[in-house]
């Protein structure tokens, strides 16, 4: 399977990508489809056997609409250009749309403040008396008309031509209602004109589209902001890189970067791509990429990560992953999915906004058909309602009421903010995780993680470093600390053991001399014997010491103790004599008790699964707080240990960061995976947490639940202006221009909403 994101610009509202995507699902080879009205894309999987992406785009078109270049990762670019193309011609239209709208509106005022028109509903009807003579009143009609006209079939224009093309092509979007409600007002001028005793409405249809042209500005600006993680994302790769061709320096376009370049990167400058540094030594500042303030020192042989920042030394680079394999582009690529996926709850919006706009169609003449069928009983509600509301007017006749109330039902009604509720919510969410080095693949990932209600970590290199270091060091009898540590790592040193590696790097750490061993021997599952400087130096366990009838007493109350803190300890024996314990253990890291503590503060209940003994295991868990230990789990067995979990009820986050986590971190509802681990981890997981900090889970939970509080609050309030609002106008007491002010307001609301966002403290 392969996944492609094809941008499609002329979407007017969520109706359009229903229908695109409806139109992708049937295809064959086509095994998902998401079409993202907020991100105004097409995230597909498909089968490339089966279908081509030439097909996908020709279905598209089909659909009646326009594709655009599929996208990949390293060739996202002028995306903030775009949408300043698209605000840039949204203004355009909006101020034109206002200008040739301006006489009329002035007039309607005008004929207001004379007295002759007593109620908004009228505003347009022709002067038959007082200061007006007939003809003036005709004249007046005549402006209105034809400056309803220039509005509605100018900067209007689009609005229309995408009507007709939806309509052509067998759905119906929000331009739909729009040119019906705008159309069915301004005929009402040319009918009058041509002497229907109904009133003019041609005004109000110029101020409906004049409305609507600024809510469509506005909501292109608001989700301009909205969607600005990709764009600030793509600022900050490097777009040339300086390399060594010959001995001489050459500067190239970052695309001519090949895997094995080296690339020459001065104090200021931002590293290019992802290599391995080649010479020099500096310090970097990674924040970028993990969230990090404190620089990170580099020297020969360290990864460094594309588009990050060397602040002191010169370094060359060995380019290691260019285009698409670097990291910011993975990070780009994950942030895209993320903000082309669907979360579970948007799958009811998304039914009811599939056949919301044929609904309001039938409900707009449905409303025609009443007001004329039944006048008694909507005349009664409209002298109630006008004794507070002036633009109800129960004497222009039932015709008029009809067309009026049949108006405001077209343009009060709003699939816009239905649309618009999720993908808002989910663009700003991702960017803030990408800025706090937080990585959520899907939306389903980001309502999972918000319903977790247990969090499991891996203990090996997630709860601890993964790696096993020197913690107590126990001399008995004369030799010091640092002779004790110096004849152990000498015969250490000959060994290949994680302990013994352990032991030797703290020797070397503490520049202690390792001298020459000699009569090396490895005793499985024993311990190490050889001689140094003429001693026999034996170092192991209680077994060892027993083989080579060496008295331990000595030290056995000090390795209990050791061993019940979880530490794995060492016998050193010199000439049969017992000198001293060394005990060595997988360090905790520094921030996991502060985020257990957290996540336990936040109502949630903390487990740790380990291949450990349970006694080590429970060492473990009561430094840190964990609520509850799975020990002597071996690797295969983890995904059964979380399936046993979930069938006791609970709704499992899995962090992980090991090959060994990849099947636990899939049968999880949602796996983390520690950015720092390995990268079939990382595929296998949900959400990555960059920089490796066990804090980040505890924000990834918060960040969840923060933006599916958005989401929750946009759909309701979407829902809620359109249940309340219909009806409303079916009745007839909304004014057309007022219903369409609040349609506009309703999904500006959605998309301001989402932005608010971003200050929410997680």
């Amino acid at each position: 399977m392969e996944r492609v994101i094809i941008p499609i610009t002329d979407m007017s509202c969520s109706a359009c990508a229903a229908a695109i995507e409806k139109s992708l699902r049937k295809k064959r080879g086509v095994t998902e489809a998401n079409v993202n009205f907020g991100t105004e894309s097409a995230n597909i999987t498909f089968d490339p056997s089966v279908v081509g992406i030439e097909e996908l785009l020709a279905d598209i078109r089909d659909t009646g609409y326009t594709p655009g270049t599929p996208l990949a990762a390293e060739a996202r670019g002028g995306s903030g250009d775009e949408n300043i193309a698209k605000m840039q011609i949204a203004r355009k239209r909006l101020t034109w749309a206002w200008l040739l709208a301006a006489p009329v509106i002035v007039l309607m005022m005008a004929e207001m403040f004379s007295g002759h028109m007593v109620t908004g509903a009228r505003m347009t009807a022709p002067i038959s008396h007082g200061a007006f003579s007939h003809g003036a009143a005709s004249g007046l009609n005549w402006i209105y008309v034809i400056f309803s006209a220039a509005v509605l079939f100018w900067p209007g224009l689009s609005t229309y031509r995408a009507a007709i093309k939806s309509v052509l092509h067998g759905s119906a979007s929000m331009d739909v209602l729009i040119t019906m409600g705008t159309l069915a007002s301004f005929l009402t001028g040319p009918a009058r004109l041509a002497g229907v005793p109904i009133e003019s409405y041609a005004g109000v249809a110029a101020m409906i589209m004049a409305f609507h042209l600024t809510g469509r500005y506005v909501e292109a600006k608001a989700k301009g902001r909205a969607s600005q993680a990709i764009e600030r994302l793509l600022e900050l790769g490097a777009k040339t890189a300086r390399i060594l061709v010959d001995g001489e320096e050459k500067e190239v376009p970052i695309q001519d970067v090949k895997p094995g370049d080296i690339i020459v990167v001065r104090p200021g400058e931002k590293i290019p791509t992802d290599g391995v540094v080649d010479y020099g030594k500096s310090s970097v500042d990674e924040s970028m990429a993990t969230g990090e303030s404190m620089p990170v020192s580099k020297k020969e042989g360290d990864e460094v990560i594309g588009a990050t920042i060397n602040q002191k030394g010169l370094l060359r680079v060995a380019a290691t992953r260019v285009g698409k394999e670097t990291f910011l582009a993975q990070v780009i690529k994950m942030v895209e999915e993320f903000q082309g996926s669907k979360v579970p709850i948007q799958e009811f919006a998304d039914r009811v906004t599939a056949g919301f706009v044929p609904v309001v169609l039938v409900v707009a003449v449905s409303t025609f058909v009443l007001w004329l069928g039944l006048p008694s009983f909507f005349y009664s509600v409209a002298h109630w309602a006008s004794a507070f509301l002036p633009w109800v007017t129960p004497d222009v006749g039932r015709v008029s009421l009809a067309i009026f109330a049949a108006v405001a039902v077209l343009v009060i009604a709003c699939p816009c903010a239905l649309g618009l509720a999720t993908p808002t919510a989910i663009m700003v969410g991702s960017g803030m995780g990408a800025e706090r080095g937080i990585l959520i693949r899907s939306g389903e990932a980001i309502q999972t993680l918000r319903d977790a209600n247990i969090v499991v970590f891996d203990k090996t290199g997630t709860i601890t470093r993964g790696k096993p270091a020197v913690t107590d060091v126990v001399s008995i009898g004369t030799l010091s600390e640092d002779e004790l540590i110096s004849i152990t790592a000498s015969v250490e040193s000959a060994s290949e053991h994680p302990l013994a590696e352990a032991i030797v790097e703290l020797a070397k750490d503490k520049g202690l001399r390792l001298a020459a061993v000699t009569n090396f021997e490895a005793v499985s599952g024993k311990g190490v014997v050889g001689t140094v400087d003429g001693k026999r130096i034996s170092i192991g366990n209680c077994a060892l010491m027993e083989e080579q009838h060496i008295d331990h007493s000595i030290a056995d109350e000090e390795v209990r103790r050791l061993e019940d803190d979880a530490k794995t300890s060492v016998t050193i024996s010199s000439d049969g004599k017992v000198c001293g314990v060394i005990a060595i253990a997988d360090t905790l890291k520094q921030d996991s008790g502060p985020a257990i503590s957290e996540l336990k503060e936040m109502g949630l209940r903390v487990a740790m699964i380990t291949g450990d003994n349970a006694r080590t295991a429970n060492a473990i868990s009561l430094k840190v707080g964990i609520d509850r230990v799975l020990a002597n789990v071996l690797p295969d067995a983890k995904a059964k240990e979380i399936q046993r979990l979930q069938k006791e009820g609970f709704k499992v986050a899995m962090v992980g960061d090991g090959i060994n986590d990849a099947p636990a971190l899939t049968q999880a509802d949602v796996g983390i995976a520690i950015g720092t681990g390995t990268d079939i981890a990382i595929e296998a997981s949900d959400v990555t947490l960059v920089r490796g900090d066990l804090l980040a889970v505890a924000t990834a939970i918060k960040l969840s639940r923060a933006t599916f509080n958005k989401i929750r609050q946009n759909l309701f309030w979407a829902f809620f202006y359109n249940v309340i609002a219909i009806p409303v106008a079916v009745f007839g007491l909304l004014h057309p221009v007022i219903a369409e002010i609040a349609m506009a307001t309703s999904s500006v609301n959605v998309v301001t909403n989402s932005v608010r966002l971003r200050r929410v403290r997680i």
